[in-house]
Parts: C-alpha cells; sequence; structure tokens
C-alpha cells in the first residue's frame, strides 16, 4: 500500500532531475482545402534558450509586449531549423503563429495548394545544440494514414511514403 503512495512521488522527482528533451511536430495533409498543417511543440523554456544562442537576444514568450518580435523570432528560427519537399520539390512554409498551453509553446505554419502527399522528406534540426538527448518526435498524417519517427542528433533528416 505505501508503495502506491510512494510511485507517483518517485515519478515526479526522476522527471525533475531528469528533464525531457522532446519536441512534436504534427504533419497534416488536408485533402479537401489541399493544404499541409504543421503543428510544432516545443517546451517554452527550451525555444527561449535556443532563439536566444541563434540570435543573440532575449525573448520572453509570455510577454505580449514582446509578441511581435516574437513572431519574427520563432518564424526565423522554425524555417532555418525545419524544412519540408515532397518529390524533390522544397515546399513553402507560411507561419500562421504561436500559443503558449502550460509549459509548452505551439507554433503554426502550413503549405498550401498540395492536393496529394504521397511523399515527404523532413529535414528537422529543431533544438539540436540545447541537449545531446533532443529527440524530435514527427507524425505525418496523409491518404488517411498516419505514420511517426523519432529523430536524435545527429539524425536529421526522415522520409514517409504514403
Amino acid at each position: 500500500m505505501n508503495w502506491i503512495c510512494f510511485k507517483p512521488l518517485a515519478t515526479w522527482m526522476i522527471a525533475l532531475f531528469h528533464p525531457f528533451f522532446i519536441s512534436v511536430i504534427d504533419i497534416n495533409h488536408n485533402e479537401k482545402e489541399a493544404i499541409v498543417e504543421i503543428s510544432v511543440r516545443t517546451f517554452t523554456d527550451d525555444i527561449e534558450k535556443m532563439i536566444a544562442k541563434e540570435f543573440n537576444v532575449k525573448l520572453d514568450l509570455a510577454q505580449a509586449s514582446q509578441k511581435a518580435k516574437a513572431d519574427a523570432l520563432i518564424n526565423q528560427y522554425i524555417q532555418k531549423k525545419i524544412a519540408l519537399s515532397s518529390n524533390g520539390t522544397k515546399l513553402q512554409l507560411d507561419y500562421i503563429g504561436f500559443e503558449i498551453q502550460s509549459e509548452s509553446t505551439w507554433s503554426y505554419f502550413e503549405v498550401k495548394n498540395v492536393k496529394q502527399l504521397k511523399q515527404l522528406q523532413v529535414f528537422c534540426e529543431l533544438l539540436f545544440g540545447i541537449n545531446p538527448q533532443q529527440i524530435n518526435i514527427i507524425h505525418v498524417k496523409s491518404a488517411g494514414q498516419r505514420k511517426s519517427f523519432e529523430l536524435t542528433s545527429p539524425k536529421n533528416t526522415t522520409q514517409f511514403i504514403f
């Protein structure tokens, strides 16, 4: 009985002393609208650290007064660290915006005029450089199928075929 009470506390303590270094990239092909929707989830403090490191600027994503600056820097950083191509053609990611949910920051992008997505090449170095244990989990949904892949440094590319 005592173990049941202790287990959640032990799990919390392990998480506290061994933080996670994970981002999640969701890529969804909306066939009806011919749009590829991209959502990038990072821990807010991690993306703030990488933006500071990359652009030598201090940024607090929670500050409303820094919203325009944050939009520009998040867009610039993610465009530099994530690239998508289909059938040899680089896809142009259009930045939509970001929002903070709890400790996470969600950044949103889209690619217009994609009628079919049979093959997708993904380059991703998101947050590589913060911690050598950084993991980028990529989920792609197209033609009713969902596929996933995990990238850890130094591996920075993968391909999905539908």
